[in-house]
């Protein structure tokens, strides 16, 4: 009996996205809004919680740094973990997770166990974004990959933004830890939801050599299209030595491409989590109430949730890298115009919602962009790799916004040192030409 061969790839290209891609985005979305809620609900009950334990700032640093910890070891763990046994059931486990232990940290009644807590939380956070972006990249088409991955991470700002208007009209009747409980029941009530309609990708089940029968099963359900019982499915990329995943990144094919994502991502994580994390403490230091902190807060995330739209539509349509690299510099640059600016001024809400555009924009830019830069067998691993290694970057923004204001740094000599990260950023993505070429590649 004489097989047909069917490339996945070409076969997801060669479609129109279908409702049940449309809904996988939809899902994806969700799952990075409860991530970034609780990724970013403890720089809005930074205040309250200082005040009523009475610790210093530093130690709140440290249990605030918890978390990016969590999320750095998550990601490094969960991306061989789905390359070797599915995106599926490790993202699923990355939710399940990260719910339960945002509600736990509700009860904490010490600052050692809240930053236990959110140690654990962060491993769930930081496994799933690699996840999600991993399993979206290898169901929607090539041409508009970018912004389709551009459009579910604008779900991480959103749910950082709603969680600062949240913040902002909750704290003051109800405390910081019914925000935790809230944080975290969401993503576990839409557990259930998830287990059901998630699928697992295709082109893992062709790399893992699954049964036909289960990926003509999957991919008809996902983007439709009729399968004889003796197709044979493959998928064209460049072949993948065997080995750990981790390996391969750093061997002579993609060593250049993998240290200049890696530092990128690292020098904007740490401006975009100093900013994110010690934002509401500096501005009401600077003296406004912190109302108008969370809510200017707030608004650097929704500027980086329209930034990510432009960014994403443009990586379709020009040199992805050159994108990416034109937005940090113009973080950079918005930066340090907002360390320049008088806190009372329309001026400064302006550069805040501009720099939120390009910071967030640029470093969602990263994420799309990196899973066309690795084959299938070892795209989960090179993606949360990435996000791992970057997390140290966040690490240090939330531990450095602690130590300068504890040194009696101000407001503007805070904010303007995080334009040197942020330009750092913008150069090591203009030079990844390895990464671009890679990126031009069937994936």
């Amino acid at each position: 009996m004489e097989h047909q061969a069917l490339d996945v790839r070409a076969h997801i290209n060669g479609r129109s996205m279908s409702r049940y891609q449309w809904l996988l985005l939809g899902l994806c979305f969700l799952i990075v809004a409860t991530d970034g809620m609780d990724v970013a609900i403890m720089g809005f009950l930074a205040p309250d919680i200082i005040a009523e334990w009475g610790i210093s700032r530093t130690a709140f640093g440290v249990a605030m740094s918890a978390t990016p910890v969590g999320l750095a070891i998550g990601a490094l763990f969960v991306g061989p973990m789905s390359d070797r046994w599915g995106r599926k059931k490790m993202l699923l486990g990355a939710v399940a997770l990260f719910g339960l232990f945002n509600v736990l940290s509700a009860a904490a009644d010490s600052i050692v166990v809240l930053g236990l807590l959110r140690f654990l939380t962060g491993l769930g956070l930081g496994a799933a974004m690699p996840c999600c972006t991993t399993l979206l990249s290898e169901y929607v088409p090539e041409r508009s990959r970018s912004t389709l991955l551009a459009v579910m991470f604008t779900g991480f700002n959103l749910g950082s933004a709603l969680i600062g208007f949240a913040a902002a009209a909750l704290l003051p009747s109800y405390g910081w830890r019914a925000m935790l409980v809230m944080g975290g029941a969401v993503p576990l009530l839409c557990l259930p939801f998830y287990l059901f309609l998630l699928p697992e990708s295709a082109r893992f089940m062709v790399v893992r050599k699954m049964p036909s029968a289960r990926i003509a099963q999957t991919l008809r359900r996902v983007c439709g299209g009729d399968f004889a019982d003796t197709t044979r499915f493959h998928v064209s990329e460049p072949p993948v030595a065997t080995g750990h995943p981790v390996a391969t990144l750093v061997s002579p094919t993609y060593k250049s491409m993998t240290l200049s994502l890696w530092t990128t991502y690292f020098m904007g994580l740490l401006v975009i989590y100093l900013l994110g994390g010690w934002l509401p403490t500096l501005i009401r230091d600077a003296g406004l109430p912190i109302e108008r902190a969370a809510s200017l807060t707030a608004l650097f995330q929704l500027g980086g949730t329209v930034g990510a739209l432009v960014v994403g539509f443009y990586m379709d349509r020009w040199r992805a890298n050159r994108v990416i690299g034109l937005a940090y510099a113009g973080g950079a640059v918005f930066i340090l115009a907002l360390a320049a600016s008088d806190i009372h001024s329309a001026m400064f809400t302006a550069f805040v919602m501009l720099a939120g555009f390009c910071m967030n924009g640029a470093q969602t830019g990263m994420t799309a962009f990196a899973p066309a830069c690795y084959p299938t067998a070892v795209r989960a691993t090179g993606v949360s790799w990435m996000l791992g290694i970057g997390r140290f970057g966040s690490i240090l923004g939330s531990l450095l916004g602690g130590v300068l204001l504890s040194m009696g740094w101000g407001f503007s000599a805070v904010i303007a040192i995080l334009g040197i990260p942020a330009a750092i950023a913008g150069l090591a993505i203009l030079l990844v030409n390895a990464g671009a070429r890679n990126a031009a590649k069937p994936a």
